[in-house]
């Protein structure tokens, strides 16, 4: 699109600023860039910090480096809410503190596959924001225990925080963070495979208000840890325990009768659960709405029975031996897995 001089006035003449900036407003990063090429007044309006609240640079992650990240952070300053950089691997610990400084306002942060950072970006992250909500450190691999404890201490409003994959974190670091940050309503810690019983106890002691939980590949859980979990979280909603071997019956038990609000679970992998658990679950959470039960081997028809009487809501059942694996929790925007009520390759195993 190419304006002439006097098309380009006659449209600002026509146009008030604030109404060209709420236009802008709307338009992605590319289209943006595009409109300031077209004239110095477009320039002006379309670099404005305020147009800049929300950035995704996931589609250039290949060429994003730290001093993209930094020169982002000085235009946009205190406008910038929501930046993703996901899978963005050329950015770095200084980089991302010179972000911190300038962005202050920040509330949605995704470094998810960011694997250059390390502990020194989460004391930036808390030492300047501290309105953050949604923090995302998967894969960032080098993150300790020290991150957490910095965490807790400078952004307790934080309800969301993925930390899977990140394998360095112990029950010493779940027990900092809660311990600050007692609003989190999402918690993910997939392959955080050093985790124990004790991690969830404190989870239990702090976070009342978590809806959100995933524990997939946490190996060293057991029923201990699920009970305790469920005892201080009604208020959950999906929870992954798939791969967490060690459960029982117990586990279900746990949820059935202090999780009525239950619409998610997820326990592929749990080879000990049986249709006695999957009953009382059954017949206690109405609200279920997807369940993964594939490598459940000891489960029969009867459980299916049970699901299909007393949970109306349910609309997504996997229980077959494999399958791939649905991307945990659900992003706005994501294709409803497809319905499959039934077992397939399951034989009937007596009580």
């Amino acid at each position: 699109m190419v304006f002439s001089n006097n098309d380009e006035g006659l449209i600002n003449k026509k146009l008030p600023k604030e109404l060209l900036l709420r236009i802008f407003s709307f338009l992605d990063i590319v289209t943006l860039c595009r409109c300031a090429q077209i004239s110095k007044a477009w320039n002006i309006l379309a670099l404005d910090g305020s147009n800049w609240q929300r950035i995704d640079l996931f589609n250039f992650q290949t060429d994003v480096e730290g001093r993209v990240v930094e020169n982002i952070s000085k235009r946009c300053g205190g406008f910038l809410r929501k930046l993703s950089l996901r899978g963005c691997i050329g950015v770095g610990d200084s980089s991302l503190k010179t972000f911190a400084q300038n962005c202050r306002n920040i509330e949605h942060l995704n470094l998810n596959g960011c694997t250059k950072i390390t502990d020194s970006t989460c004391y930036s992250l808390s030492r300047f924001c501290s309105k953050l909500k949604h923090l995302d450190l998967t894969s960032c691999v080098s993150i300790t225990n020290s991150s957490l404890k910095g965490i807790s201490e400078g952004c307790r409003n934080l309800e969301y925080l993925n930390l899977s994959w990140c394998d360095q974190i112990t029950k010493d670091g779940i027990e900092a963070l809660v311990r600050g940050c007692r609003g989190l309503k999402a918690l993910l810690l997939r392959g955080c495979t050093q985790l124990e019983d004790e991690a969830l106890k404190h989870i239990q002691n702090y976070c009342h208000e978590l809806v959100s939980l995933n524990l997939q590949s946490c190996s060293r859980i057991t029923d201990e840890g699920v009970v305790q979990i469920c005892r201080g979280c009604h208020r959950l909603q999906a929870l992954c325990l798939s791969g967490c071997s060690n459960l029982t019956d117990a586990s279900l038990t746990a949820l059935a009768l202090n999780c009525p609000r239950l619409q998610i679970l997820e326990a592929a992998r749990c080879s000990h659960l049986t249709d006695a658990g999957f009953t009382l679950l059954a017949r206690n959470c109405h609200d279920l709405e997807k369940m993964d039960l594939e490598e459940c081997i000891l489960i029969t028809d009867s459980t299916l029975i049970q699901l299909s009487v007393h949970c109306p809501k349910l609309q997504a059942l996997s229980c077959e031996a494999h399958q791939h694996k649905p991307h945990w929790p659900p992003e706005p925007g994501d294709a409803k897995v497809s319905s499959s009520n039934s077992c397939k390759n399951q034989e009937s195993v007596p009580l």
